[in-house]
């Protein structure tokens, strides 16, 4: 009971929070770049979108969703995309009101699959890929984004340029590893052996219970490696599509307040922003997301503080605000189609036993 209402109070804590940084977000944006702000500038700001950059903005951010069905779909067998779909805004919907709503998410994606009629070992695997591929993709994203600054000249000086170019190799190259660990039985054994090998200098009580990190990695490895043999592709593709589109909502936002400072600092922008979604004071990053997108964009690309911070706003509106009515919408509709299948469910021993009499 105690842990319950932690959770609660958490959870309430975390929201407010939310909506504090939110409500404060020009004085945060003034505090961090010096820059004025005013939410009667950003309303005009607001104001000035016509529908048809609202309509673009809507067909992109229902692609985007529709994209990552792809890598649902591919990750669980047999689930269709409309179902994905529904699962997707369901799980949002938990995950953007709860500060650790991933928990929640799971548990809901759990009860909504075995309620299609899916076995637990394919859902567990299906948990497993969706979460591993999000992370890599997580972790490529900085890195292309400071590939696009160095093509595109943006680095200070040349040593900001070397640490650039470092920075990005790393990230892909630790992405490969766990990609070919996750993908080859040889490399997921050397990569266990080095594990092991690290294990041995860290002092014995903080190892953990099975010192053999290698039997680790090789029983997620199996459990994931059939999917990622066979789905790999649908995974990748749908992955790219999907924040391909995010980021063409990103550009669209940065256009329509007339903060838009080019295409590879719009990719650079877009990948802080995903970044910052990972911070879980507040659920998905809220606020925290909005205050550094308008920063960066500020601070380090010169563009106009009224455009940027209604900007950040927008995209954090179609990436984070709106999933909650449409998972709301979307977890409305699964609960009432599973009342009427129980209903029909509990009608069919009556009618049969009628048609015997």
């Amino acid at each position: 009971m105690n842990n319950k209402w932690l959770r609660v109070a958490l959870s309430a804590l975390s929201l407010a929070l939310a909506v504090v940084l939110v409500v404060y977000l020009p004085w945060i944006v003034h505090t961090l770049t010096g820059a004025k702000v005013s939410w009667h500038d950003i309303g005009r700001e607001f104001g000035r979108l016509s529908w048809h950059t609202i309509l673009l903005m809507t067909v992109l951010w229902l692609g985007s969703l529709w994209a990552y069905t792809f890598v649902m779909t591919s990750a669980l067998p047999g689930l269709t995309h409309l179902q994905a779909l529904t699962l997707n805004g369901a799980g949002s919907a938990v995950s953007n009101l709860l500060p650790f709503g991933g928990a929640a998410g799971v548990a809901l994606t759990f009860g909504m699959t075995r309620g299609w009629g899916f076995a637990n070992r394919p859902i567990v695997v299906y948990t497993l890929v969706t979460g591993i591929w999000n992370t890599l993709f997580r972790f490529l994203l900085p890195a292309i984004g400071i590939v696009g600054l160095l093509i595109a000249g943006k680095a200070a000086n040349p040593t900001i340029a070397n640490a650039g170019w470092v920075g990005a190799v790393s990230i892909v190259a630790l992405v490969a590893i766990v990609a070919a660990a996750l993908y080859w039985d040889r490399a997921a054994a050397v990569l266990g052996r080095v594990l092991d090998g690290l294990l041995r200098i860290v002092p014995r009580r903080f190892q953990p219970a099975e010192h053999a990190a290698s039997g680790a990695i090789d029983r997620l490895r199996r459990d994931i490696a059939e999917i990622v043999h066979r789905k790999w592709a649908g995974l990748s593709l749908g992955m790219v599509a999907f924040l391909g589109l995010q980021c063409l909502i990103m550009a669209c936002c940065l256009v329509a307040t007339g903060s838009y400072p080019g295409p590879a600092e719009t990719v650079a922008v877009f990948a802080l922003s995903r970044v910052l979604t990972s911070v879980v004071v507040t659920p998905s990053g809220a606020g925290i997301m909005e205050g550094g997108v308008a920063t960066l964009l500020i601070g380090a690309f010169g563009q106009p503080a009224t455009g940027a911070t209604a900007a950040a706003i927008l995209f954090g509106f179609w990436t984070y605000t709106i999933e909650i009515p449409w998972g709301a919408l979307a977890l409305g509709a699964w609960s009432l189609l599973r009342r009427r299948e129980n209903a029909s469910a509990d009608d069919r021993p009556t009618l049969a036993s009628t048609q015997t009499t």
